[in-house]
């Protein structure tokens, strides 16, 4: 039957299963998994959110939706996602028997326990109070002294509705039913809110594009996790365990720091300057980036994050070690690559061609965005300091090929018993990592500010990646092209 399966429409494949399970002895009931293969999808409640699914450089991308993508791939099934604007509101999706499963950064609580069941968790997060600087710092629910706000049926409504006891005067309001939680930091950000309640990774990257987000922590850590049916079929509920068993915490550690392992690289003070430079000094030189990057095959964005780290894109900046320019270029580097430091073009010229000249000295088997981040680092200490570090890292257990595994050896480098067994020797890896960090937090920030300038028309942020470099399974991001992707407003199917 299998083999008939295979070879039939969608359409088909029910007809065909519908007419063989009768001459069955048993006449079993299809399980979910078996409806979903023979529909070929798995149909998905999540949310459009920096932590779940977002639409990036070649489509649909978000930290749980690249774990999704894998679970996907493994079960043979294309991704259906319908968007939700609420966490709530998707697992009401799978309680109602509308999905299969709900993937929208959605918190385990007593409550929501008893309508679906959770898999393995994906993430730890810590609720918080989000709230202005200046405003007053509440150091619990019963101090706050303004409009406090949250989303119906979320972990922080349930939070709020169990502190009511013990803080009788606690009073909140729950968002228009079109917000989610990072609409209302948003709004916090704005002013047009006193308080909110978030998980802690989401405020982490909001607080990278507002410096004056704070936050209070509310709870110990809660688990993260994807919300299945209570309906007594264990079929699609195996898989998803077995699969995110299979992925062990090791590689989801690696997912993780793909999208949350720089956040908190830049601090508050930071993130208002680099705003204020984005808009006074960045125009001077923005045409000059986009050349240079346009002319060797490299965003402009991370050239601009680069020049932005080593200089604050000031022309006339010199280090204690002499290096100078917007890209602080050495003496030799400049002159190798045949430019004049000093002159803000030739610089930003020569850092675009240093730069790729670093990424394609890598080995070929190093994937984005891996690739990229290492070369930053190599940008930073030398292309052989880098080469030493992924030594150690395979040394180590660790895949010579991350950035992850890179990054936690690069500090090895300045401990003699690791260093003098390097070819190149002593190097401060603490300062690549650094270096590192916060390019990636103003690439993040420079790609989120250019593209809401109105009318202008970017390349979305993220460097590329392939297909094959995006699987899942090999803990990179799968293809995208298999998704279908609809609004929550579009009909789902019964289930």
């Amino acid at each position: 039957m299998k083999l008939l399966l295979a070879k039939t429409s969608t359409a088909a494949r029910w007809l065909l299963l519908c007419s063989l399970l009768p001459l069955s002895t048993c006449s079993p009931k299809p399980t979910v998994l078996d409806r979903a293969q023979v529909l070929g999808k798995l149909v998905v409640a999540t949310t459009n959110s920096p932590t779940t699914c977002y639409d990036g450089p070649q489509g649909l991308t978000g930290f749980e939706c690249d774990v999704l993508k894998g679970l996907a791939d493994k079960l043979h099934l294309q991704l259906d996602l319908h968007f939700f604007d609420s966490a709530p509101e998707a697992v009401d999706a799978v309680a109602g028997g509308q999905a299969d499963l709900a993937a929208a950064s959605i918190n385990i609580t007593p409550g929501r326990e008893e309508r679906v069941r959770f898999s393995r968790p994906l993430q730890q997060v810590v609720l918080q109070l989000v709230y202005r600087a200046g405003a007053p710092a509440p150091s619990n629910l019963g101090e706050g002294k303004g409009n406090l706000q949250v989303v119906a049926g979320s972990s922080g409504d349930e939070l709020l509705k169990m502190a009511k006891g013990r803080y009788p005067e606690l009073k909140w309001d729950t968002a228009d039913s079109e917000e989610d939680a990072d609409d209302l930091v948003n709004d916090v950000a704005k002013g047009d809110l006193d308080y909110t309640i978030a998980n802690s990774d989401l405020v982490a990257i909001n607080q990278r594009y507002f410096a004056n987000l704070r936050a209070t922590p509310l709870t110990g850590t809660q688990d993260l996790a994807w919300a299945l049916p209570r309906d007594g079929d264990d079929s699609l509920f195996k898989a998803v365990q077995g699969y995110l068993h299979q992925l062990d915490e090791g590689e989801l550690a690696r997912l993780r720091d793909r999208y949350f392992g720089h956040i908190n690289e830049t601090d508050y003070l930071g993130v208002a300057r680099f705003t204020s430079d984005v808009q006074q000094r960045l125009p001077r030189y923005r045409d000059w980036f986009k050349d240079a990057a346009q002319r060797y095959g490299v965003d402009w964005r991370v050239i601009a994050a680069i020049g932005y780290q080593e200089s604050h894109w000031d022309p006339a900046a010199i280090s204690p070690t002499g290096v100078r320019g917007i890209m602080m270029l050495t003496t030799d580097t400049a002159a190798l690559l045949e430019v004049n430091r000093e002159n803000p073009a030739q610089s930003i010229r020569g850092g675009a061609r240093y730069f790729q000249q670093i990424l394609a000295q890598l080995p070929p088997q190093i994937a984005e965005p891996d690739r990229t981040w290492m070369a930053l680092a190599a940008y930073n200490q030398g292309i052989g300091h880098l080469l030493d570090a992924r030594a150690i890292a395979a040394q180590l257990g660790g895949d010579p090929n991350r950035w992850l595994d890179v990054r936690n050896a690069l500090p090895l480098l300045s401990r003699e018993r690791w260093f003098k067994k390097t070819r190149h020797g002593y190097a401060r890896g603490r300062e690549a990592v650094g270096f590192v960090g916060n390019v990636r937090n103003y690439y993040d920030m420079l790609s989120w500010m250019t593209q809401q300038q109105a009318g202008e028309e970017e390349e979305p942020a993220q460097p590329k990646e392939t297909t094959a470099e995006r699987k899942a399974a090999d803990l990179r991001p799968a293809a995208v092209t298999a998704a279908v992707i609809r609004s929550a407003d579009a009909r789902l199917p019964g289930r």
